[in-house]
């Protein structure tokens, strides 16, 4: 069997020698794994790097095998992130959540979404706000899509500040007035794309999010929430 795709490097595991068993989000193939031979040589150990997308070739006898990988390189940005805490840290924060997916499940939206998120990582000024709207996609990909398009009690669709932790909905500032204290903030740019938030807006966001992957998504598999993810937060402020 064999087949051709775009990936893009999320982790990279030792194996004998000189080989690895590359781990890549691919466009077409989902979250997919296999072997390359001479993966420590030189040429392929800087192209084999977490942020890279590669050009790849899968073969294997039969569908169910691990199958082995040729790599050529497409676009390396590895390097760029080296001088960015918020920039690795985010890079292993994706890893991560890719890891929720089954492996081999296509994702094609996804990818395209995931690429520009990563071409981004090394600019502070953009990536937390792409991170915090990507875990919210994840938490979709998963099944967990937060509704956040009217008042989960009274149905409008304005003045929408708060989320239900009980459902995942959208709250109205006045239908959430009595119950705030108990509701998580909804940050304006989580439904608006063209919104520009603030870093506390994104902190906002970053609650959000965390409360509902770990209820839903790592706490079930008995799993905490990465480190990466703190460490990202941690990046973010410091920037501040």
């Amino acid at each position: 069997m064999e087949w051709r795709d775009e990936g893009l490097v999320i982790g990279l595991r030792r194996l004998g020698e000189s080989s690895c068993v590359l781990e890549a989000m691919t466009r077409a193939h989902g979250r997919h794994l296999g072997l390359v031979r001479g993966a420590r040589s030189a040429k392929l150990a800087a192209a084999l790097q977490p942020g890279n997308t590669v050009g790849l070739v899968w073969r294997a006898r039969l569908d169910e095998h691990l199958g082995a990988y040729a790599v050529e390189p497409l676009a390396l940005r590895a390097g760029r992130f080296l001088p960015s805490a918020l920039a690795l840290a985010g890079i292993n924060l994706i890893g991560a959540l890719l890891r929720l997916l089954p492996e081999r499940d296509p994702h094609e939206a996804l990818f395209d979404v995931l690429v520009g998120v990563v071409e981004a990582l090394d600019d502070d000024a953009r990536a937390p706000a792409l991170l915090a709207r990507f875990e919210a996609r994840m938490l979709e990909e998963c099944g967990f899509a937060l509704d956040l398009s009217q008042c989960a009690a009274t149905g409008v669709r304005t003045e929408l500040i708060y989320v239900s932790p009980k459902s995942g909905r959208a709250v109205s500032a006045a239908a959430g007035a009595p119950y705030r204290e108990r509701l998580l903030p909804l940050p304006a740019f989580l439904r608006d794309k063209a919104a520009t938030p603030g870093l506390d807006e994104i902190a906002d966001a970053f609650r959000l999010t965390g409360f509902f992957l770990e209820r839903e998504l790592f706490g079930p598999r008995g799993l905490k929430l990465p480190d990466a993810r703190a460490s990202l937060i941690s990046a973010m402020r410091r920037r501040r």
